[in-house]
């Protein structure tokens, strides 16, 4: 009866976000990631991929507990969407009958690092001992290895991003941040959301967040009436002739 009443309250916000967003509030760019490194470089992960047609991938990185996963789940599947979920190696040995569940239920597994360290602070050893202890114990649960990795905290820097891309792990960042480690209102995260999507663009959610459940469906609801189409990151980046630009988006070759 909760998840009901969540969702019909859900389609009511969504409505009126839609109606923001097409008065023009999805007018985003790549959050910070010119301001940064515009310039530079610098080796750079992906932040948002350069598509037509209204493609964007939803992310939830998986740490710290999975009181909210099964309403998340729940709104996935009910609107068939499919996400990428990025999981510590700590959290998927912890809770490996949720990390089969996600598989199962067609969503992409990534790697978040074995320890969830500053990846910047560490040698290229101990760089590689994250990646492929978590690589490998993701797939142990699931039986695919990653061929993703997002960084802890957003930190990295030359050698992560090269080691990663050695040991064939495609490093992926967001362009939005629903900031819902932050504890904001399901209204807040939803806002930030629509707000700042573009055709191409990562979003960043987690799986424990006090209030990513709620605001899952306004999401998801809003952005679908918008014209959204949700992939996986996997599907939405380019494996091969691509270019990162300067602000940190990802463009194939012939359009760079």
């Amino acid at each position: 009866m909760r998840f009901i009443t969540l969702r019909l309250k859900s389609i009511l916000v969504a409505a009126a976000l839609v109606l923001l967003v097409a008065a023009g509030a999805l007018t985003a760019t790549a959050a910070g990631a010119q301001e940064v490194y515009f310039g530079s470089s610098r080796s750079l992960p992906i932040y948002c991929v350069e598509r037509e047609g209204g493609k964007v991938a939803l992310t939830f990185d998986c740490a710290w507990g999975v009181d909210s996963t099964d309403a998340i789940l729940t709104t996935l599947k009910e609107s068939k969407v499919r996400v990428t979920f990025f999981a510590v190696e700590f959290w998927a040995e912890k809770y490996p009958e949720y990390l089969k569940r996600i598989f199962e239920e067609g969503h992409e597994v990534g790697t978040h690092s074995a320890t969830h360290p500053y990846m910047s602070r560490l040698t290229e050893g101990e760089i590689k001992k994250e990646l492929e202890t978590s690589s490998a114990a993701i797939e142990k649960i699931i039986g695919k290895r990653p061929d993703l990795f997002r960084p802890p905290y957003g930190d990295y820097d030359d050698l992560v991003i090269d080691t990663a891309e050695a040991m064939g792990l495609y490093s992926i960042q967001w362009d939005v941040d629903s900031l819902d480690w932050k504890d904001l209102s399901a209204s807040e995260i939803s806002s930030r959301v629509v707000g700042r999507v573009k055709s191409g663009s990562i979003i960043l959610m987690h799986n424990n967040g006090l209030h990513t459940a709620e605001a899952l469906p306004v999401v998801i609801d809003t952005l679908r009436a918008n014209g959204f189409e949700f992939v996986p990151v996997g599907e939405l980046i380019y494996r091969e002739n691509y270019a990162i630009d300067p602000t940190g988006r990802q463009i194939p070759k012939n359009a760079a």
